[in-house]
């Protein structure tokens, strides 16, 4: 398991009250796991902080589950570092 998907599912864990190893993969954030749209928003911003990372509303808003939330970080992540490099 990747550094990001370990963060993704100790984040949410944590922010949902949830035991981190009942989180699958594929499991959908807001109908399996419980998360409302507030939810939704703060753990982007957790995401968003913990990488050092923006990501779009319009980016967010297509996270459905928990492997859809790595696979977004891990390309935002490596965007971020390819324009740190074009401008270093």
């Amino acid at each position: 398991m990747s550094h990001i998907a370990e963060r993704v599912k100790a984040i949410v864990a944590e922010h949902l009250d949830l035991d981190r190893g009942a989180i699958d993969d594929k499991a959908e954030i807001v109908n399996d796991l419980g998360a409302d749209s507030l939810e939704m928003v703060e753990m982007t911003m957790l995401f968003e902080e913990e990488l050092g990372i923006e990501i779009p509303d319009d980016v967010a808003e297509r996270i459905v589950t928990i492997n859809d939330t790595v696979m977004l970080l891990e390309h935002w992540r490596l965007g971020a570092r390819e324009e740190a490099g074009a401008e270093g």
